[in-house]
């Protein structure tokens, strides 16, 4: 097997640090296995003296059989993630087994309870139990004082309501979570000098990989281990730093050097994956990121197809094209499954999902689509439409009669079927009341012979709908922008149905064909192509790749406002850009739900589009 420059170097590297910058396709797991291979052969290193860190099992799986193909035989080399390693060590220092660690079913079920004793109204639960849960790991994991910090997901009070709840939950039933272990583990390491001695001689050799992911208790705890040897080989890409959500900082990896002045610099810039048209157009991207290493990525394959670049009317002619040529593609000879198109976030693909449907493309989604008309405000619209189609169901009338508020109470709703008379002559004496309930009752008539999009548009507008959502919006203390997206995408799921019944049996038809495409993609060696999130694309390769709804405020998404947030969007379009192997497209839009569209500003600062475009 033959290496190049950059990569000999990496592969005998023996002592000090080292920094290894790996370019996409420029093969960081081979020079891995193979200075580790180095390291035992060689260099005369005891394999169980070292460590290899990766930030996944699949990661960490692959990496190990990897180099037990190398070697042929079966060697005592730590392969695993930083959870894995700190867990072990853990288990020595306080007897910790897996039934320490609380299960994610019980960390939902607290939150729950803590969600009911606090009397917060919400309709989207999930969503945000997820988000404090999300927000909570972070204010663990980088050891910040919660009362310097600032949630997103809820009002300050009752975050820490959620953090000192969940906290003495966890103490109460002797459980410790994944951020615990590496809070412990540093704490450990940092009391303890005895312990750590014994750790730092046995992983004398630490290896990193993906180290632009790495946040900052797991460096502090990298650095004790790694110690006076200070024999820390990082392999990563700060162009490829896509997880600043989860607690990750490029800037550790971009700060290396000042940690260790003498570490040894290596980039890796030859790119074995995709073709020379696909490598510079990246490269013009990511070039215009100022907090960054910068490198020269090139490759030796052939020049192949210039990257196309494309504006469509909107995002059904676009996904119309799209499936015409994954279908193209497939009758030439790529497989389905070595095709992938890629989004922003994964609400981005419900459109698309119904284009191959009806072309019958078989899918994969790489992560689970959020079912539109599932929504807890698609469900409000939806229950609407049935009233007005008749339905007089308790139910029914439950779940809109103060949506917005009328202040109608839930006591005169006391049978299984409503009637508007009964309603009326519940507030006889309440002329005020009456006249509400008679203006629903109007709203209802208007709504009846509208076909959905209009009808949609009358609950949005003139029922009040969306003064609601802004009331709303503000007691959770989020974007109203993001509810009513939800709005916009049911109402353009619903263009071009004449009748409710005909949208009622879209949906239905939708949910059955996706349940049936998910199931089918779940068995073995289904010919498939790949949906994924571009944060979920990390990693992987296709022949073919296609990037969606590539405009402002998709990417760079609409949240992203301060610099650091800009630069990361860029180099999660650079992510995806450099997941293609042969081809690749890039589609924007020039309007979504009735509203103008302007292409990503990435495109036109990096000369893929002329600036014209962008205005």
């Amino acid at each position: 097997m033959s290496f190049n420059h950059s990569q000999i170097q990496a592969i005998n590297h023996f002592k000090g640090p080292a920094l290894v910058l790996a370019g996409p396709g420029s093969g960081k797991t081979l020079v891995i296995t193979q200075r580790t291979k180095k390291l035992i052969v060689d260099y005369g290193v005891s394999p169980s003296n070292i460590l290899v860190v990766t930030f996944t099992r699949a990661a960490a799986r692959e990496m190990k059989e990897r180099f037990f193909r190398l070697m042929g035989q079966s060697l005592p080399v730590s392969f695993g993630t930083f959870h894995a390693i700190f867990f072990n060590i853990l288990k020595y220092a306080y007897g910790i087994n897996g039934s320490s660690i609380v299960r994610e079913e019980q960390v939902y079920g607290w939150l729950r309870e803590m969600l009911a004793e606090c009397k917060l109204e919400t309709e989207d639960e999930k969503e945000l139990l997820a988000g404090i849960q999300s927000e909570i790991s972070l204010v663990k994991g980088e050891r910040i004082e919660l009362e310097y910090y600032y949630p997103k997901a809820c009002s300050k009070e009752v975050f820490q309501y959620f953090c000192q709840g969940y906290e003495r939950r966890l103490r109460q039933g002797g459980l410790i979570d994944f951020d615990d272990m590496l809070v412990m583990t540093y704490e450990l390491f940092s009391k303890r000098q005895d312990i750590l001695s014994s750790w730092q001689k046995k992983y004398s050799y630490i290896l990193i990989d993906e180290f632009q992911d790495i946040n900052k208790t797991q460096y502090d705890i990298v650095r004790l281990l790694a110690g006076e040897n200070r024999n820390l080989f990082v392999v990563g890409d700060d162009d490829q730093s896509i997880y600043r959500f989860r607690g990750a900082k490029p800037d550790i990896m971009l700060g290396f050097e000042k940690q260790y002045p003498e570490a040894v610099k290596i980039v890796l810039e030859k790119n074995y994956r995709s073709t020379r048209a696909i490598v510079d157009a990246a490269g013009r991207v990511i070039g215009c990121n100022t907090k960054r290493f910068r490198k020269q990525i090139s490759t030796e394959n052939k020049t192949g197809e210039p990257v196309e670049v494309r504006a469509f009317p909107n995002p059904s002619m676009q996904n119309k094209e799209l499936a015409r040529k994954l279908r193209e593609y497939q009758e030439r000879g790529t497989g389905y499954s070595d095709m992938a198109v890629l989004f922003r976030t994964n609400t981005d693909a419900r459109l698309l999902v119904e284009y191959l449907m009806e072309y019958n493309i078989p899918f994969r989604l790489k992560e689970a689509l959020p079912d539109i008309y599932d929504h807890w405000i698609s469900k409000d619209i939806i229950t609407y439409t049935k009233i007005a189609m008749g339905s007089r169901a308790r139910a029914d009338f439950l779940k809109i009669i103060n949506r917005p508020k009328r202040y109608i109470s839930r006591d005169c709703l006391d049978t299984p079927e409503i009637s508007f008379d009964r309603l009326l002559f519940y507030y006889e004496d309440k002329r005020w009341m009456a006249e509400r309930i008679e203006r629903l009752e109007e709203d209802i008539s208007f709504m009846r012979d509208m076909p959905p999009y209009a009808a949609i548009s009358y609950v949005r507008k003139a029922v009040g709908y969306e003064e609601y959502l802004k009331e709303y919006a503000q007691t959770r203390h989020i974007a109203v922008e993001e509810l009513f997206t939800v709005l916009d995408e049911l109402q353009e799921s619903a263009e071009g149905f004449q009748t409710a019944e005909e949208w009622f049996a879209h949906i239905q038809e939708y949910k059955e064909e996706l349940r049936q495409q998910e199931q089918q993609a779940k068995e073995e060696n289904t010919d498939a192509v790949v949906l994924s999130t571009l944060h979920a694309s990390k990693g992987l390769e296709y022949a073919v790749v296609f990037l969606t709804d590539v405009n402002e405020t998709v990417i760079p998404y609409k949240k992203a406002v301060l610099d650091e947030d800009i630069e990361e969007e860029r180099r999660m379009l650079y992510v995806g850009m450099t997941r293609a192997k042969e081809r690749l497209h890039i589609y924007y839009v020039r309007e979504r739900y009735h509203k103008q569209l302007e292409p990503s500003r990435f495109l036109v600062e990096a000369g893929m589009i002329p600036a014209q475009e962008g205005r």
